[in-house]
């Protein structure tokens, strides 16, 4: 209390950027606003860091939507050096890659969306057709290439590395993660289209393993050789905790930030915020973190834009 800032007003105009926003926010005062801006610094502060690794997780709804392209570009750019997320994340990668799918409405007769041969996610529609039938058609052909290959025991971040070899396509995903040599770890494998398909391959192959404690060490290695550690947090759920868990054996992250719309009255770990973190070693009391309130569709590619015109991109050693 004896450090007070006085509020700040601010005006917008058409040639504003993000940036210049973000940073006229963060001396406004309130109230989520001032959160995004902390965000926006947090992630600009671990871009600008030579000796930050950095660690992104996200939940898979995310890739049915044109953000896709945002969590693509932070691969691609090698803004990230590590992915953790879930098994959709691969389903949605290879559906869109090969297939399409169409904006559609929340509010949606559901009987009907079903009769015409799609799913709906939110406001976006799958096509049937072009989720588990191309997706069992692509994984298949690849899970038996790897078959023949003498591959017997394989990891998730490995597996998506292989899916990524084969699919030759700047707008996928797993293509920029294979070409930058980005892991992305999947701690919950089996819950998803591949995921399905890998089972099914096992039981035609029942020598073909899914490896997840080459996964472990893959995490392990990554955050021991890490400097400093940067996570940047999207959403809840299971990839959420797995980077975190992982963060507190570096005596927490030093650069964290959440973009969540979960609340925390209910104790759910999608709804804790970064301060809870610090209370079980996951988040260092000095790092710099923000939560910030918002669907992650709408905030993340302005806090992006805004991070990147700050730090002027990812500096290295």
């Amino acid at each position: 209390m004896s450090d007070l800032r006085r509020v700040e007003d601010f005006s917008v105009g058409a040639s504003d950027t993000p940036a210049r926003i973000a940073e006229a926010m963060l001396r406004a005062g309130g109230f989520a606003g001032r959160s995004f801006a902390e965000g926006v610094q947090a992630v600009a502060g671990m871009w600008s860091d030579p000796d930050a690794r950095i660690m992104m997780s996200f939940p898979a709804a995310l890739m049915a939507t044109g953000m896709r392209g945002v969590i693509v570009q932070m691969l691609r750019e090698r803004l990230v050096d590590l992915v953790v997320t879930t098994c959709g994340t691969l389903d949605h990668d290879l559906a869109r890659t090969f297939g399409n799918y169409y904006e559609g409405d929340f509010l949606l007769d559901d009987e009907e969306v079903e009769r015409k041969g799609y799913h709906r996610l939110g406001s976006v529609l799958v096509p049937k057709k072009d989720y588990g039938e191309l997706v069992e058609e692509k994984m298949q052909d690849i899970l038996e290439e790897l078959y023949s290959g003498g591959v017997r025991r394989i990891s998730t971040s490995e597996l998506t590395w292989e899916i990524g070899k084969r699919v030759d396509d700047e707008s996928s995903l797993v293509h920029w993660a294979y070409v930058n040599r980005i892991p992305v770890v999947i701690p919950g494998p089996m819950d998803g289209a591949v995921g399905l398909q890998l089972w099914l391959f096992n039981q035609r192959r029942r020598d073909f393993q899914l490896d997840v404690m080459r996964d472990e060490q893959t995490m392990s290695d990554f955050v021991f050789e890490s400097g400093r550690l940067g996570g940047i947090i999207i959403g809840g759920g299971i990839s959420k905790h797995h980077l975190i868990w992982w963060a507190q054996f570096k005596e927490g992250l030093d650069y964290a930030v959440y973009v969540t719309t979960a609340v925390e009255y209910d104790g759910s770990l999608s709804g804790a915020p970064v301060r809870e973190a610090v209370s079980w070693g996951k988040v260092k009391p000095a790092a710099r973190k923000a939560t910030v309130y918002g669907d992650a569709s709408l905030v993340f590619p302005f806090l992006v834009s805004a991070a990147l015109g700050i730090s002027g991109g990812r500096r290295r050693k």
